[in-house]
């Protein structure tokens, strides 16, 4: 190692070390790292993987590293780790584990609660899993962990550097990038790169990161001499339990003296085919896959053999080989004073595996989860910061601290628990989803009992003016951003007729009118206003005899439905001809009454083309007949044909909103819609920023077996089919279209988080987004989100898993539509997306009622100084309140600007 170093020096790029005697020794140095990869959640549950195997990992191996003191291990995934450690650890163990950490031999890894996705997780979810994780281990170990380890994600994100960057990590790590552009980077030893994820933060927030070369993170498991599992002695896990004489399916041979030099040429030639991969001579070589280390004394006494075998006999083979953690290889590296190239904000997505394999369709897996999770966040958001102006508004009120926390805590561990990368992903199994689920809505229970509490103390209630003998309903709306807000929120309820006040007993805007799901119910439009981080209660009446007009009732607008005969495709002849316009401060919008579709959007200043309606392909579910899709995978069977052969349409005209309803049918003759979309333009907003959204709410399904559905919006834009997305939120993507000899349909889907859009000199369409989906501009001013994936296939893999995705959900995802110059909506779409992510909280805290008197609480005044352009996303506790590692720097106060669309931490 050190005649190669010496080698090294005398390249141009190096600083030598004049200090440095050159003696002969190995000429590779390879850094062997125990890991054990733990999906938390993917074919088994949670609790299905502790009792088969996870325990026994954590148990195991701290006890065999106590053991033998040159022995190391990873441990990267929090969740697993602290159930053992709550659960299982004995005395002993804990203090074992302290005494490893201290040593060096034990090394925590990312530190999050999961290995979060990146394709489709919102930044501010990836911030709480990993702020979970660390403040654990902060407040049990004093520890923080320094380096990334993202070798399962489908596909990296250039958020991921950026954020460990700023929660202090030295390096990072993946592997999971295109195959041929790892081949490519492999033959130019371009694997390992300085990586500058942020355009705007660039060299502030940099890290070095190392991919993984072609075997990621697995050790080879093909031997030459034997067909089981290579190096993993402890051989497969089993399910759901252990077997009781402890052993496993699949062992492999033991390491005897008849067996080692066999196992040691087959470690030695993997070791010098890696290092022809890289710049230096140190070789990171995983020792581990999923679900091993189960029984790491077996795992361990076998590989100890081998080491020792090589090192004894190093000039032979001339490597060298050592247990190492990731700071061991890293810091070896670093010490070589190398430069390196510099990776600006490009990302490694989409991924593929091999030309019919591109990883595009869990942008769009699992719908309902997606819709979900985000939801789920979404209230963790308003609890917190509910909860932290409680305490300062009422230091010694009745709600017990410890109590309330304990219910965040819950909805804290669902939100970062579903962030793994088979989870939000929607690439697990269905009991797997079910599990997240269960958690999520039990957490979210938890928050509307805190909710319901906090606003609902009985010290704070005050008395407003005598309702009468009238039913009432009693509604608080909470605002969890940080700035003023105007919009409407919509309630459903029985009765054909309400007036709504507000907490100064003042009529507010409303509307009401027949829903489109039953004919029992009636939506109820109104508008609120809100200041920053404040709540207010609204008075729902519903008089039960003749409301005069000249009353409060004035102040409802009761809005009537237009219906559109159906029109069937086959029938469209000339369009355009007969334009229906439907308008309001900001835009006016025309639909066509001869195919019931939208035609063109007008704002002020021009007038875009539009036409929206909902596309499916045809999967292949026949592994024998070509390329399929799955959770995972997203191969298009040729281009997407349209979804229906009828469309039906109704308008409801309105002074709080205008609402169009189109419905699709399949077949001309089918009595049933199978999409449906409500578009909605809001009324009366002039000068604020709800003048410029259009709702869409979707309905899609229950699909036919093998259908991926688009929703595809042409234009007349000339964007050269060049999309932008959002990278998790955080700052956008530029994504060229690209053609290739197979597959460029599926290999031109990107993942849109929270926005995307297409643009031209003059005009820009975006759309925002409440949960992810896939996206792809595949033709001139075209751009189709994927909403909902139903598939199955006969492949043996994912039959034997249940993987084939059988989705035969209804999913109601929204968007917002916004249109304009690139110039006037580049300052209001981000806060517009943050604003669908956040909408205000809606609280019904009794049913109607005759209630003649009803005691309500004072609300949370608004925020002092509010900016539209400051957005609190973590309130982490700030008070003193909850665990001591609130005062631990990882990011516990986390504010971004968005005119500057960089994050600033506190």
């Amino acid at each position: 190692l050190a005649r190669h170093l010496c080698l090294l020096f005398s390249a141009p790029l190096l600083r030598p070390r004049p200090s440095l005697t050159c003696k002969a020794g190995p000429e590779i140095q390879a850094f062997v790292i125990p890991h054990s990869h733990m999906d938390v959640g993917w074919v088994y549950t949670v609790q299905e993987s502790m009792h088969a195997y996870a325990s026994n990992v954590y148990s195991s191996v701290v006890e065999e590293l106590s053991r033998v003191k040159s022995r190391k291990f990873i441990a990267v995934e929090q969740e697993f780790f602290r159930l053992w450690w709550v659960n299982v650890a004995t005395d002993w163990h804990k203090k074992q584990v302290g005494q490893l950490l201290k040593e060096g031999r034990l090394e925590f890894i990312i530190g999050g609660q999961v290995m979060h996705d990146e394709a489709v997780t919102d930044v501010d979810d990836a911030i709480l899993q990993l702020t979970e994780g660390h403040g654990f281990l902060y407040e049990t170990f004093g520890v923080r962990p320094r380096f990334g380890w993202h070798v399962d994600p489908f596909g990296a994100s250039a958020t991921t550097p950026v954020l460990f960057a700023l929660a202090g990590f030295d390096a990072h790590l993946i592997s999971r990038i295109d195959y041929d552009l790892k081949d490519d980077m492999q033959k130019n030893k371009k694997l390992q790169f300085v990586w500058r994820g942020s355009p705007s933060l660039k060299e502030k927030q940099e890290i070095f990161t190392h991919t993984m070369d072609q075997f990621s993170y697995c050790t080879p498991s093909y031997l030459p001499f034997s067909n089981r599992s290579g190096f993993y002695w402890n051989g497969v896990a089993l399910f759901p339990d252990p077997p009781k004489d402890g052993i496993y399916p699949n062992m492999s041979l033991p390491v005897t003296k008849e067996t080692v030099e066999l196992y040691a040429q087959t470690m030695v030639d993997n070791i010098k085919q890696r290092a022809q991969w890289f710049r230096t001579s140190h070789v990171l070589w995983p020792w581990g896959c999923d679900k091993q280390f189960f029984n790491a004394s077996v795992q361990f006494m076998n590989m100890d053999v081998i080491m020792n075998y090589i090192n004894t006999h190093s000039d032979k083979y001339g490597v060298a080989v050592q247990y190492a953690t990731l700071q061991d290889y890293f810091q070896t590296v670093h010490q070589t004073n190398l430069s390196w190239d510099v990776r600006g904000n490009q990302d490694f997505l989409p991924y593929s595996t091999e030309p019919f394999q591109a990883w595009t369709g869990f942008y769009g897996s699992r719908n309902v989860l997606k819709g979900v999770a985000r939801r789920a966040s979404s209230l963790l958001y308003a609890a917190e910061s509910l909860f932290t102006r409680y305490r300062i508004s009422y230091p010694n009120g009745p709600v017990q601290k410890e109590w309330a926390l304990d219910k965040l805590k819950a909805l804290r561990w669902a939100v970062s628990e579903v962030q793994h990368h088979d989870g939000i992903t929607g690439t697990e199994s269905p009991k797997v989803a079910d599990m997240y689920m269960e958690h999520l809505m039990q957490g979210m229970m938890g928050f509307k009992c805190n909710i319901y509490i906090f606003l609902i103390d009985k010290q704070s209630f005050v008395v407003v003016s005598d309702s009468g003998n009238v039913l009432e309903q009693h509604i608080i709306v909470y605002n969890p951003l940080a700035w003023n807000i105007s919009t409407y929120i919509n309630i459903s309820v029985a009765y054909a007729m309400a007036v709504v006040l507000d907490d100064d007993g003042k009529a507010v805007p409303a509307q009401i009118q027949q829903s489109m799901e039953s004919s029992t119910v009636y939506d109820l439009f109104f508008v609120v206003e809100l200041g920053g981080l404040q709540y207010r209660m609204y008075i729902v009446q519903f008089p039960q005899s003749h409301c005069d007009t000249g009353s409060a009732c004035g102040a409802t607008h009761v809005a009537r439905v237009v219906t559109f005969k159906k029109k069937n495709v086959s029938q469209w002849k000339r369009t355009g001809r007969k334009l229906l316009p439907v308008l309001n401060e900001c835009y006016k919008l025309m639909f066509d009454q001869e195919t019931n579709l939208l035609h063109s959007i007008t704002d002020r200043q021009m007038r875009v083309r539009v036409q929206q309606d909902f596309w499916e392909y045809e999967a292949n579910g026949d592994v024998h007949s070509g390329p399929i899709s799955d959770n995972y995978i997203f191969t298009a069977n040729g281009s997407a044909i349209p979804a229906y052969k009828s469309v039906a349409m109704e308008i409801v005209p309105g002074k709080v909103v205008s609402e169009i309803r189109q419905y699709f049918y399949r077949e001309e003759e089918d009595k049933n819609h199978t999409y449906s979309v409500v578009t909605r333009v809001p009324v009366g907003f002039e000068g604020r920023l709800a003048c410029f959204r259009l709702e869409q709410s979707y309905k899609v399904g229950p699909l036919e077996i093998n259908r991926e559905t688009v929703f595809r919006t042409r234009t007349s834009l000339k964007n050269n089919r060049t999309l932008f997305t959002d990278n998790n939120g955080y700052q956008m993507m530029k994504r060229t279209y690209k053609t290739f000899v197979n597959n460029t349909i599926a290999r031109n889907y990107y993942p849109m988080v929270r926005a995307a859009y297409i643009q031209d000199d003059s005009s820009r369409v975006v759309f925002l987004s409440e949960r992810a989906h896939g996206v792809a501009s595949l033709s001139q001013g075209q751009l189709e989100v994927m909403l909902h994936r139903r598939l199955w296939n006969n492949q043996e893999w994912n039959l034997g898993y249940n993987l084939t995705l059988n989705d035969s959900s209804v999913v109601r995802p929204v968007l917002w539509m916004m249109l304009g110059s690139p110039s006037a909506l580049s300052s209001i779409y981000q806060q517009e997306a943050l604003q669908l992510q956040h909408r205000p909280v809606v609280m019904p805290i009794d049913q109607p009622q005759i209630v003649p008197d009803m005691p309500h609480p004072s609300f949370f005044s608004p925020l002092s100084y509010s900016p539209s352009c400051i957005h609190l996303s973590l309130l982490y506790y700030v008070l003193n309140i909850s665990y001591s590692y609130a005062r631990y720097a990882c990011l516990n106060v986390y504010i971004s600007f968005l005119g500057l669309n960089a994050p600033i931490r506190t």
